[in-house]
Parts: C-alpha cells; sequence; structure tokens
C-alpha cells in the first residue's frame, strides 16, 4: 500500500507541468518581432460591385455550413480587442448602433489608405512579408509585403473528373473549381487542347506553368490535395501513367483507381521540377473545411513515401497547418527529414493559445529550426474580416509562442536568451532561411 501510494505521488510530481500564464516581459519582446507570416489568404482591394475570387483555388463558403470552434466565434474577446486596436473601438458591447459605427470607421481608413490598405493592416499586425496562397495576386496584394503562393492542384487533373467528384457534395464544387482553373493555365499558355501523350501534356502544360509562376514572383507551390483525395501519393512510373492518359485524353470517364495513379505520377513530377526550380511545395494537412471532408486521409503521415523519395530530397516540402486537428504529434517525427519544415497555420484560430503552446513546445524540442509562423488568416464577414481574424489569431500565436517557451525555461530546457533566439526563429529567421531572403 505505501509502495503504490509513494509511486502515485511520483507520478504526480514528475508530470509535465505546462506554463499557465506567458511571461510578461518575453511575451512584450515577442510582441516586437516582425514576422514572416508562413501561409494565408489575403483579399485584394476591390471597387464597389467587384468580387474577389482568387483569394482561394477551393473556397470553403459556398459549401454546407459547419460552426466555428470557441475561439473563432464571435463572442471571443479577442474580436472587441482587434477593433480597438485596428480601429480605435471604444465600446465593450457589440449593439447595432455600435457596430454601425464601427463600419464607418473600417470604411473611412479603407477609402483613405486605397491600394495600401493590405500593407497597413499588416503593420498593425506587425506582420513583416505574407506568403499570399492565392489564384492570382492582385490590387494590394503585392510584393514585397506579399510573396505570391500560386494553386498546382489543377495540374494533376487533366481528364475527366466526374467519377471522383461525385464521391461528396464537396467535391463536386471542388473538382469543378480545379477543372476552371485548369483552362485558366492553359489558355494563359496559347494552347487550346491538352495534348494527347502524358509526355506532351507533362513538357507543354506542367513545366512550363511551374516555370510561368516562378517568373511572376512565386516563391511556393501549394496543394489543397486533401479536399480532394487521400495524401497519400504512390510510386507509378511514367510508363504506367501515360497508359491511363493516353486512353481518356481524347474522352471517357477515367476509373477512380486508374485516375488515382495517374495523379501519383503527376504529383511527383510536379514536385521534382518544383525542386529544380527552387519552389518549396506546400501541402495542405489535417482539418479542412465542410462537413464532408476525409480527415483520415489528411494525416500528414500519407505522405511518408513521398518524403522518403530519395529523388525528391531536392524537394522541401512544407506542412502546413502542422496536421490540425488530430495529426500535430506525427509532425515532430516527419520534421527530422532533412527537407521537411511545418507551420502552425489555421491551429491559430481552431485552438486556444494554451493548447496551441503545448503543440508548439513540442515541435521547438524537436526540430525548432523548421517551425514557421503562419496564420491562414481569410476573408470573412463585414464585421468580422480578414484584419479582426488576422489580429485575433496572431495574438493567439504569439500568446502560443510565449507559453511554450515561458514552460521551457521554468523545466530548465532552455536560458532566456536561447527563448529570444527561438522567437525571432520561429516568427521569422526561419521562413527567410528557407526562402532565401
Amino acid at each position: 500500500m505505501k509502495t503504490s501510494l509513494i509511486f502515485a505521488v511520483f507520478l504526480v510530481v514528475c508530470a509535465p507541468i505546462f506554463a499557465q500564464t506567458p511571461d510578461p516581459e518575453l511575451l512584450a519582446e515577442i510582441q516586437q518581432i516582425k514576422a514572416i507570416d508562413n501561409h494565408s489568404h489575403p483579399p485584394k482591394v476591390v471597387a464597389p460591385g467587384e468580387t474577389d475570387d482568387d483569394y482561394d483555388a477551393l473556397p470553403c463558403d459556398p459549401l454546407e455550413p459547419t460552426p466555428p470552434t470557441t475561439i473563432g466565434r464571435p463572442e471571443n474577446p479577442q474580436f472587441l480587442a482587434a477593433w480597438k486596436a485596428l480601429y480605435g473601438y471604444k465600446y465593450d458591447d457589440r449593439s447595432d448602433t455600435h457596430i454601425r459605427e464601427l463600419l464607418a470607421a473600417k470604411q473611412k481608413i479603407r477609402t483613405e489608405q486605397g491600394d495600401n490598405y493590405p500593407a497597413w493592416a499588416l503593420d498593425h499586425l506587425n506582420i513583416e512579408t505574407e506568403l499570399a496562397n492565392r489564384v492570382a495576386l492582385g490590387r494590394g496584394i503585392a510584393p514585397p509585403r506579399f510573396r505570391w503562393v500560386p494553386f498546382d492542384d489543377a495540374l494533376i487533373l487533366p481528364l475527366d473528373n466526374e467519377s471522383v467528384a461525385r464521391e461528396t457534395p464537396d467535391r463536386q464544387f471542388f473538382y469543378k473549381r480545379e477543372g476552371d482553373l485548369l483552362r485558366r493555365y492553359v489558355k494563359a499558355l496559347g494552347i487550346s487542347d491538352l495534348p494527347s501523350t502524358l509526355g506532351e501534356y507533362s513538357a507543354l502544360i506542367v513545366t512550363p506553368t511551374l516555370e510561368a509562376q516562378k517568373q511572376h514572383g512565386a516563391v511556393a507551390v501549394k496543394f489543397e490535395a486533401a479536399y480532394l483525395r487521400s495524401l497519400r501519393f504512390d510510386r507509378v512510373t511514367q510508363a504506367d501513367a501515360a497508359v491511363i492518359y493516353a486512353r481518356y485524353a481524347r474522352g471517357g470517364i477515367p476509373e477512380n483507381r486508374e485516375y488515382l495513379r495517374l495523379q501519383d505520377y503527376l504529383f511527383r513530377y510536379i514536385a521534382t521540377e518544383a525542386g529544380r526550380l527552387g519552389l518549396p511545395v506546400h501541402i495542405h494537412t489535417g482539418a479542412g473545411c465542410g462537413g464532408y471532408f476525409y480527415l483520415q486521409g489528411s494525416s500528414p503521415l500519407q505522405l511518408e513515401s513521398v518524403l522518403n523519395d530519395a529523388s525528391l530530397r531536392k524537394t522541401t516540402f512544407v506542412l502546413l497547418h502542422g496536421g490540425a486537428g488530430p495529426f500535430p504529434k506525427e509532425i515532430s517525427y516527419l520534421l527530422m527529414k532533412p527537407n521537411v519544415y511545418a507551420d502552425f497555420s489555421e491551429q491559430t484560430w481552431l485552438l486556444s493559445a494554451r493548447a496551441l503552446s503545448q503543440v508548439i513546445r513540442e515541435w521547438l524540442e524537436w526540430y525548432p529550426e523548421k517551425v514557421l509562423y503562419g496564420t491562414d488568416l481569410s476573408p470573412g464577414s463585414k464585421e468580422y474580416d480578414w484584419e479582426e481574424i488576422g489580429w485575433q489569431i496572431n495574438q493567439n500565436a504569439r500568446i502560443a509562442l510565449t507559453i511554450a517557451l515561458t514552460g521551457m525555461i521554468q523545466d530548465g530546457e532552455i536560458t532566456r536568451s536561447r527563448a529570444i533566439e527561438l522567437a525571432h526563429s520561429v516568427l521569422h529567421e526561419n521562413a527567410r532561411k528557407l526562402y532565401g531572403w
């Protein structure tokens, strides 16, 4: 009995004790660091009546609505703090009268700033540079403050998508979007019809599109494949893929298994070409929007055969969202691979600062030089648009990082000076080195 009691006490005493609050002085220093945001979907400046359809290749707005987590709901007090910080909001409530006053203040600043408004917003978030995941950059979204990351899922989908699209209502919408985007890419090359052979498709469509993206300022390429299929891209020979392509290039609906094999080949071909061009490959991992999202297929472990492919060692892979949802722990192990990085975007608005701090701390205890800051900010409503969302998740991220570092200091893992160094690495230096800036 005594032995059991002593053992129980030992377990309690030796259990990990996470910092509950951020060290205020450390937080003050971290708040001053200008960040590089590895992942976002900023909207362009639009004229009255104009819409922005390029902020995401696969926008979630038209899908069956799913409720936000507690952190992302309007009653989160951080949104009031965002209004105060950005627009001088003077109230602690959300009355209709005060919201109308807020919207007028927002519009006034937008009008005064004009095309500079997106940069004005970054200034208020203390973000130096933001990687803009967009089909194309647009008005007010331009270097050096915004760096382009285009979407390339469409390039692995050259055949009729009917069979794969019918799997869920969400995929019906998403595959249509990808078909439209591929036609847009082909038209930009001055080509009217897709080639009849896979070799020609790769040489005349895929590689020139990647080269054009690089020429027009792309710093990486993005895959949202988890919305369309599993992230398991098996090794398929060029010869086998060529047979499948030729069979359906001029018509017919490919059987799912055949089509996935062609996609597997094209994904690895694009990854190889991206490596040749010095473009890191960004991949959505973990939870996604929509009530029909296949979570299991989005596990970063599905990518193991790609990340272990010796022929792709010259390609850098960035696992966006760090497996948001059930998979952040797997990321720690994958960061062991020399060409793999991860950011914690999306988790910034799914999780509380304290919960996010545990994710960040584990990654920092493994490979701190591979950890990237990211927001995943995107357009919202008039009252809670990308600026408020960005302010809220930026604060969440910096507080979470501080809590993680505070705990590591308290547990004797790092010194205070090392904590500050790590904060600069996560918020700025790791991305600067990765992209060669």
